[in-house]
């Protein structure tokens, strides 16, 4: 297919193009076609289906290449373009969170769906792979909640299991040694804050974050709790989290069946939560697939890649 513009502005087409044509390369990843330019033509060659994509995406790019496109522009409208909403699925509100990053909203139509049953459920499970938003997602819907004022705090908890290294080799008290179990956290945190806010809020303990060990015998009252990496919990732990919750709390539960970190022969809470809550009214599950990646596109075939590989050996 043969996509051109006619009378083309050239900063408008360098714009387009990127830095060593590095944006159309972005294109030809993620679709799997090549694109080759020649002046202000484009020839797109691959799967029928892909090619209309990238045409597509190049004409877009081009209405929006006034100035520079940076590789997050490229990488998600890339995701969102696998993910175009019907009609009916436009037409219907799209949950929008009051954050620092305005606007922020799923970018799929499951994410979309994950944000509306936190919102309107009182215990939550987001289940899939990396990269889909379960925890992203989860703390902007907690940042959410507590500058509407429906919350009073909000409690970040996490299992710290060791995944290939000793916690007894890393330098300093128990809490510095789970600090780096903790640090995605404390990375969405910034990002949906700012570092000043968050840092305060740490100071006056309206944010905590806590090792799931620390949660027993604990009752939290009017507080959004989210327990991130449950699939390395066990299902003693993860009973003992889900009766932490008190009057005007909301809980949302977050994980990855597939990379388990626990001891050989230990089932996972999040598995067995999966099959004893499946049918409790109040309780929420979203299951996130590969096409939900919302991550560089390589991300998600890499993910199929191993899946793929998964199924053969089995």
């Amino acid at each position: 297919m043969q996509v051109s513009f006619p009378d083309a502005d050239n900063a408008r087409l360098a714009n387009l193009c990127g830095v060593l044509d590095e944006n159309l390369r972005q294109i030809e990843t993620a679709l799997n076609v090549n694109i080759a330019r020649r002046g202000e033509v484009f020839h797109v060659t691959g799967p029928d289906a892909r090619v209309g994509q990238a045409a597509r995406l190049i004409k877009d790019f081009y209405q929006r290449a006034r100035k520079p496109l940076d590789i997050d522009d490229i990488q998600l409208a890339l995701v969102e373009i696998a993910h175009k909403p019907t009609a009916a699925e436009a037409e219907s509100d799209m949950p929008v969170l009051m954050t620092r990053r305005a606007g922020l909203h799923g970018r799929t139509a499951r994410q979309n769906q994950y944000i509306r049953q936190v919102q309107e459920h009182d215990i939550t499970f987001g289940i899939g792979p990396a990269g889909t938003g379960k925890t992203y997602l989860a703390v902007a819907c907690a940042v959410d909640a507590l500058e509407r004022d429906l919350v009073k705090r909000i409690v970040l908890v996490r299992p710290a299991v060791e995944a290939g290294e000793r916690l007894g080799f890393l330098p300093g008290d128990l809490t510095q040694k789970v600090d780096p179990y903790l640090r995605p956290l404390y990375d969405a945190l910034y990002d949906l804050m700012g570092f000043d806010r968050a840092t305060r809020a740490f100071e006056r303990q309206v944010i905590e974050i806590a090792p799931l060990a620390f949660m027993r015998g604990r009752t939290l009252n009017h507080a959004f709790i989210i327990l991130d990496e449950a699939q390395n919990s066990t299902p003693e732990q993860m009973k003992m989290f889900l009766t932490r919750i008190g009057f005007g709390s909301k809980a949302v539960v977050t994980g990855d069946v597939t990379q388990i970190d626990l001891a050989r022969g230990v089932k996972s809470g999040l598995i067995e939560a999966r099959e004893v809550l499946k049918a409790v009214r109040g309780i929420a599950f979203t299951e996130f697939q590969n096409e939900d990646v919302v991550r560089h596109p390589l991300v998600a075939r890499i993910i199929e890649a191993y899946d793929s590989f998964a199924r053969r050996e089995a």
